[in-house]
C-alpha cells in the first residue's frame, strides 16, 4: 500500500498564464504542483520564478555559517553556567573544537539540528509551502520506511566493517585497538550522542539534500547538475581533507541525492547518515576520542574501498525496497479538471495526454 498524498493548501496562482507555461487546463489550483512532479522539481509551482531559489541558496548558506555559530555558542555559554568555576574558562572550554567534550558536541550537534527550522522557514516565507514538501513527495515524514532504511543501513555498515575487518592497514577505522575505559564523561557523551545526532544528521540532510537539492533542481532542468552540486558542496563544507575522504563524503552526498529523487524523499539519506554517524562515534567513544573523529582530515587510500562497499550496498537495498514497498516518487496533484488529463514530463514541463 502506498502512502497517500497531501492536498494542502499551496500558493494561489497569479491571473493569467504562469510566465513559461503554456496555457493548458489545471488540475487544482489548491494544489501547488500542476503535474506530477520528482522531489528535485517540486519548488516548480504555479507561483515559480527563478529568483526565489537563488535567494533562497544564499539564504540557507547564511543560516549554514551564522545561525549554526549563533546556536553553538548560546548553548556552549548556557552550559558554562551549570559548571563550577569561571563561566568564561568554561565557556571556552565548551567552545573548544579541538578538545571536544559532551557539552561541545550537545552544541555543535544542535547548532546543525538547527538548519531543519531555517529550511523550513525559507520554505514558508520565500516559497510559499509547508515545510512538510521538503520531506518527501507525499508530503510528510514515511515512518516506516525511514525504520526500514535505518535496517538496511546497519547492514550496509555491517558490510563495510566486515570488509575494513579484512584490509590492511588501519581501514578498519581503529576496531580492534585497545577498548578506552568507561568513564562519566563517555556515559555523558554516548547520551548525547544518542540524542542529538539525529538532529544533526537530518540538519544537514534538509540542507544539502532537501532544499539545495529542490533550488538547483529547479533552476536546471538535467537532474544530474543538482546532484553534482549538492554532492560537491557537502563535501567541501567538511573542510581540509586529503582525497580518500573527500571521496567518501562526496560519494555519499551523490548517492544520498540520487536515492531522494529514486524514492521521493529524505528518509533513506537521514538514515544513513544517523547511522554513520553513530558508527563513527561509537568507535570514537570505544577505541579513539571525539576530537580526532570531528577533526580528521586525513583517511586511509583503502577506506575508497570501504565507500564503495557501503554505498552499493545500502543504494541496491534501497531500491529494491521502495520498488517492493511500492513507494511515491512523485507528487499526484488531484485531477478536477474534466476532459484529458494533465501529465507531467520528467523535468516538470507541462504536457496534456
Amino acid at each position: 500500500m502506498t502512502d497517500q498524498p497531501y492536498p494542502g493548501p499551496g500558493p494561489m496562482p497569479p491571473q493569467g498564464p504562469v510566465p513559461g507555461q503554456s496555457a493548458v487546463p489545471r488540475p487544482d489550483m489548491s494544489f501547488p504542483h500542476p503535474v506530477p512532479t520528482p522531489y528535485h522539481r517540486m519548488l516548480r509551482t504555479w507561483t515559480y520564478e527563478w529568483w526565489k531559489p537563488a535567494v533562497g541558496i544564499l539564504l540557507v548558506f547564511v543560516g549554514f555559517f551564522v545561525v549554526t555559530s549563533m546556536v553553538y555558542i548560546v548553548v556552549a555559554g548556557i552550559v558554562a553556567v551549570f559548571r563550577s568555576g569561571s563561566w568564561l574558562d568554561n565557556f571556552m572550554a565548551s567552545a573548544d573544537l579541538s578538545n571536544v567534550r559532551p557539552e561541545t558536541l550537545f552544541a555543535l550537534n544542535l547548532g546543525l539540528g538547527s538548519m531543519i527550522l531555517v529550511t523550513w522557514f525559507v520554505m514558508r516565507v520565500l516559497h510559499g509551502l509547508r515545510p512538510r514538501w521538503l520531506t518527501s513527495v507525499v508530503p510528510r515524514m514515511r515512518w516506516k520506511f525511514f525504520a526500514v532504511c535505518l535496517g538496511l543501513a546497519v547492514i550496509a555498515l555491517a558490510a563495510q566493517v566486515a570488509v575494513g575487518s579484512v584490509l590492511p592497514g588501519d581501514a578498519a577505522g581503529g576496531v580492534g585497538g585497545k577498548l578506552n575505559d568507561f568513564t562519566t564523561s563517555t556515559a555523558l557523551a554516548a547520551l548525547v550522542v544518542l540524542l542529538t545526532t539525529p538532529l544533526q544528521a537530518a540538519g544537514e540532510e534538509y540542507v544539502f539534500r532537501g532544499y539545495l537539492l529542490q533550488a538547483l533542481g529547479s533552476l536546471f532542468s538535467n537532474r544530474w547538475v543538482a546532484i553534482g552540486a549538492t554532492g560537491l558542496l557537502f563535501a567541501l563544507a567538511h573542510g581540509v581533507q586529503n582525497f580518500p575522504l573527500f571521496f567518501d563524503r562526496l560519494s555519499f552526498g551523490l548517492i544520498a541525492a540520487w536515492l531522494v529523487i529514486r524514492t521521493g524523499g529524505l528518509e533513506a539519506g537521514i538514515a544513513l547518515h544517523v547511522l554513520n554517524n553513530f558508527l563513527a562515534f561509537g568507535l570514537a567513544l570505544s577505541y579513539g576520542n571525539l576530537s580526532e573523529t570531528l577533526n580528521v582530515t586525513e583517511a586511509s587510500w583503502w577506506n575508497i574501498v570501504l565507500t564503495i562497499t557501503q554505498s552499493a550496498v545500502y543504494a541496491a537495498l534501497v531500491l529494491y525496497v521502495a520498488r517492493r514497498m511500492g513507494l511515491q516518487t512523485l507528487t499526484r496533484p488531484p485531477s478536477t479538471q474534466p476532459g484529458p488529463a494533465s501529465t507531467g514530463t520528467v523535468d516538470g514541463s507541462l504536457t496534456t495526454a
